[in-house]
């Protein structure tokens, strides 16, 4: 019988764990009071026994499955005539492939777990794997943050290998807590859970204001700023003539790309001005602003503009903001200013705040040159400066394809080959793309939020999805998440949750905030959670193997991107409240199995907050062979049924609180 899932002690409740006491070392080997990591040479000699044992069933099972069909086909053809021996062929078709199916589900059991039943646990990461991201940061090429000087930012370019990734599992700091829930995470998060080293404090950009007192950082409130945030976000919807930030959506305004985002102050304002911004910035070793930023339960990426496109397709972003980043924007002949244009939508919004303009600036020659180089740029590619205030300049980009036929200059525009909507880490395009597709349509003719998450036929029908199947996949989710509540309710969705020895919560309370969708599809589980008035977002994931409906998701008003789970995803560990896979299994199983279903896991495990959840819908012998890799990982697992007269099944995880 499966052990109840619970929210359990943490390093930040009142309870005491006899797994945490002063001095005690974590051993993977050691059993807790949650039953994590407890066994013994006996009972892993009775694993490997009983692995032994489902391995050679299997192959019985199988044996058994092909004998049966030859006999029972046997029987059929005796003793009738040649119609009723057409039927019986028939029906041993039928029943052949039925047999065969059952072979290969009995097959997957044991392949999905990564080439055998293997029931080893996990073991954890040494310490300096604490804060690992491979594709961009290898544990053993350590960095000893004390060393780095003011402003350092280390950028690696994502390159991903087999070699790069963790083959354990990545433990908390000792001094972890259990993150601050939100919206209280906006004004505070706790200083051990990122990686600081101090230097990131002396920065007075408006985007990296914090105050770090004994075990907290707190991010200081407008109310006591001249020129904070809000003043700044009022100003740009002047720029844009808006009368003031509540008025973005009605401009159009829904999806922000901000790069570089500080530590998303920026993201957590917009928010509540029913803005989504996605912030994204370089790999950074300390004080990393995607690390702090997904703290605060604002959604953020490690991405760059360094010599390969962003994982979103054309024509995604309402506006992209840049305030005092370190982009060069005249270097390359332009092409990080054609991948902006390549991400904006018609009639979208350049806002670059920068001293670089400034009349002070610009008694420079080589800073006249840089400006009058992103000056005719801007221009070729057929930009608007609608306001310059101070260091900040409001671009427009176009909403009329004949402006690109009458320019005398480059960049050109794309060749009809061109696919601008499969940019996964390809390399920067420098042509102008997106003007011949059917998606091109001015934000200011957009439907606005929030109509605008439900697609008419219309517009539908630009991505070739049928208004009935948008429709029935709506209604299904809708059911689900109800489902997921009246299941689960008051472990995760809980808006008044209660731990033992905790006061009670001041509402609105939410245990989830972060959540990633492995396989979104239409993004359907996102609006169903916000259909049901939680406040969370949902990074949208579409695999590089699965029909590309990211674009769909970005015109629904959501955030997403392309991802090979067969690569580590792009961001730090202990990022996300849960995570959420809808046919991912059955989707890698007809991919052959790139690769195993416990390094994608592990990848998972990774990127999960402890006592975070993972909730898995799936054919019942995927799920099955899911689960027995969930007990390598030490997850917490249970089995739900969905419906007597579906194959399906849910499968609910919880990650468990590993202290040192």
């Amino acid at each position: 019988m499966s052990r109840p899932l619970y929210r359990g002690f943490s390093g930040g409740g009142g309870g005491k764990d006899r797994c945490a006491d002063e001095g005690r070392h974590y051993d993977p080997k050691e059993p807790c009071e949650n039953g994590i990591g407890a066994t013994t040479a006996a009972r892993g000699r009775k694993r490997h026994l009983a692995a032994a044992a489902a391995r050679i069933g299997v192959l019985v099972l199988a044996a058994a499955a092909l004998v049966g069909s030859v006999a029972w086909a046997g029987s059929l053809y005796a003793g009738r005539g040649a119609a009723a021996a057409m039927a019986a062929a028939s029906a041993h078709r039928g029943y052949r492939r039925l047999q065969e199916q059952l072979v290969t589900d009995l097959l997957d059991i044991g392949a999905l777990a990564g080439g055998g039943l293997r029931s080893r646990e996990a073991e954890a990461c040494a310490a300096e794997y604490e804060n690992h991201v491979p594709c961009y940061y290898n544990g053993s090429d350590a960095v000893d943050v004390s060393d780095l000087g003011g402003g350092v930012v280390i950028s690696y370019e994502r390159q991903c290998s087999r070699e790069g990734r963790a083959t354990c599992l990545v433990a908390p700091p000792r001094a972890y807590r259990t993150p601050v829930r939100w919206p209280s995470s906006k004004e505070f998060i706790w200083k051990d859970n990122v990686r600081i080293s101090g230097h990131e404090f002396s920065s007075g950009s408006l985007f990296k204001r914090m105050m770090v007192e004994e075990d907290q950082i707190s991010f200081p409130s407008d109310a006591h700023m001249s020129d904070g945030v809000e003043d700044y976000a009022h100003q740009i919807a002047e720029m844009i003539g808006l009368r003031n930030e509540f008025n973005f959506n009605e401009a159009g305004v829904r999806t922000v790309l901000d790069i570089e985002c500080g530590f998303g102050t920026m993201g957590a304002h917009l928010f509540e001005r029913d803005l989504l911004t996605m912030c994204i910035a370089n790999y950074e070793a300390s004080g990393s602003q995607v690390q702090i930023t997904l703290e605060r339960g604002i959604p953020a990426l490690i991405g760059s503009f360094a010599s390969k496109q962003l994982p979103y397709p054309y024509l995604s972003f309402d506006m992209v903001h840049c305030a005092r980043c370190n982009i060069e924007w005249d270097k390359n002949d332009g092409i990080f200013l054609v991948e902006v244009d390549r991400l904006l939508r018609p009639g979208g919004y350049f806002v670059w705040t920068s001293s670089l303009h400034t009349h002070r600036a610009l008694r420079d020659k080589e800073n006249q040159k840089k400006w009058a180089t992103i000056r005719d740029l801007a221009n070729n590619l057929c930009w608007e400066i609608l306001s310059q205030q101070e260091e900040t300049i409001v671009w427009k980009k176009t909403n009329k394809r004949d402006c690109y036929s009458s320019r005398k200059s480059e960049p050109v525009l794309c060749a009809r080959s061109h696919d601008p909507e499969l940019p996964y880490y390809k390399p920067l395009n420098p042509c102008i793309a997106g003007t011949r597709s059917k998606r091109w349509i001015p934000i200011e003719h957009r439907t606005t939020w929030p109509s605008q998450a439900r697609l008419n036929s219309t517009e539908l029908d630009i991505h070739g999805v049928n208004s009935e199947v948008f429709g029935e996949d709506t209604s299904t989710w809708d059911s689900m998440v109800r489902n997921y509540w009246s299941l689960l309710s008051p472990l995760i969705f809980s808006d008044h949750p209660k731990r033992p020895g905790d006061e009670e919560p001041h509402p609105p309370f939410n245990m989830l905030r972060n959540v990633l969708d492995m396989n979104a599809h239409f993004g359907g589980f996102n609006a169903a959670l916000l259909k049901s008035g939680k406040s969370v977002w949902v990074m949208n994931v579409v695999p590089i193997n699965a029909p590309n409906y990211l674009p769909l998701i970005f015109d629904r008003g959501f955030i997403g991107v392309q991802h090979d789970w067969c690569e580590a995803f792009p961001t730090y560990p202990r990022t996300y409240d849960m995570v959420h896979a809808d046919g991912f299994l059955s989707l890698e199983k007809r991919q052959k199995r790139r690769c195993s279903t416990l390094d994608i896991f592990l990848e998972v495990d990774r990127i999960l907050r402890p006592e975070g959840w993972i909730i898995i819908r799936d054919t019942a012998p995927l799920i099955e062979a899911a689960r027995s890799v969930a007990a390598q990982l030490r997850w917490d697992a249970r089995i739900l049924d969905l419906d007597i007269a579906s194959d399906e099944k849910l499968l609910v995880c919880q990650k468990p609180f590993l202290k040192k």
